[in-house]
């Protein structure tokens, strides 16, 4: 299958050997891709089984229409909507294609919103303070830097950056308002920060620039009920995939996935338990899936991926 450009710099699938390997054993029925992207990992799981139908969910325009194009030849089998995947239980409920069998969350921001200079992700471009995924939502990076008060700032960076100069930073920023474009704010970070820590590999403003990022799209919030919707509706040996690169994302997860697998009793304690509690998964692994070594001297942005992976288990017998 020819892909375009386009279609290619939207999104290099990452780990997707392994993403494979997870639902190899799951064949027809209807799979999920909710974090879509240009259709990498789409194509790859479309391939893998002829049965399976695929519902590809993503907030991102340009994502959606590099999907449709790298998918086309799927016809029928492929069902896309441009929507955030907090919606998924409501799409799922209504897409054909069967039972749900996989789900797969690929989490962040594609290597296409990156390198697009003009939408404001990066501090490498000189661009409009944007940020937005879907650029239909009302809230972007320049409200975000321009309007958050210094507490305000101060606590988004050390809550989805670990940002050990949130207090300095944060205090710049306000202080060297209006800011504009992301060169002036990657140049106020810089400024910021202290002479040390401007001598690192990575940008002084990188951790910055992610939690505006988060905060613009509202990530961490959706990824909760997403799982849960997605986890409620997996069939019996179907199987749902993680891919995180962010330690608020993958707390997240692994919380839900660990809740799902160890059957969390919700009864007080000082009670028998009535509530019928049990596991309703089974992690595949326990522990999380790097990227190999090559993978990642191939694909840089793939390092500080982190895979998990379950199985829906059968309903326990009352």
């Amino acid at each position: 299958m020819s892909v375009s450009t386009a279609a290619r710099s939207f999104h290099e699938p990452v780990m997707v050997d392994e993403i494979a390997e997870v639902f190899a054993p799951v064949a027809g029925g209807l799979f999920v891709d909710a974090t879509l992207g240009g259709g990498g990992h789409a194509e790859v799981l479309l391939r893998q089984h002829p049965e399976r139908q695929l519902l590809g969910i993503d907030r991102d325009p340009e994502a959606i229409a590099a999907a449709q194009e790298r998918l086309a030849a799927f016809g029928d089998r492929v069902t896309l909507r441009c929507e955030r995947f907090d919606r998924l239980g409501e799409l799922v409920d209504a897409a054909a294609g069967g039972p749900l069998t996989g789900v797969l969350f690929d989490f962040g921001v594609s290597s296409h919103q990156l390198d697009s200079g003009e939408r404001g992700f990066s501090h490498r471009h000189d661009a409009p303070l944007d940020m937005r995924m879907d650029s239909r939502s009302r809230l972007d990076a320049g409200v975000v830097v321009n309007t958050y008060e210094f507490a305000e700032l101060r606590d988004l960076l050390r809550h989805h950056a670990d940002e050990r100069y949130a207090n300095r930073i944060a205090a710049a920023i306000v202080a060297a308002r209006p800011l504009g474009t992301t060169r002036q704010l990657a140049d106020t970070v810089k400024a910021a920060v202290p002479a040390a820590a401007r001598r690192g590999r990575r940008h002084p403003a990188m951790r910055t620039f992610a939690a505006i990022r988060i905060e613009v799209n509202d990530e961490l919030n959706l990824i909760e009920p997403a799982m849960r919707a997605a986890l409620a509706r997996l069939q019996p040996r179907g199987r749902l995939a993680t891919l995180a690169y962010h330690s608020g994302e993958d707390s997240i997860v692994k919380i839900i996935l660990r809740e799902a697998a160890d059957g969390v009793c919700e009864c007080p304690s000082t009670l028998p338990c009535i509530c019928g509690a049990a596991p309703t998964v089974r992690l595949l692994r326990r522990k999380v899936t790097r990227p190999s070594t090559a993978e990642v001297e191939r694909n840089p942005r793939a390092a500080s991926a982190v895979m998990r992976a379950a199985e829906r288990l059968e309903p326990a017998r009352r």
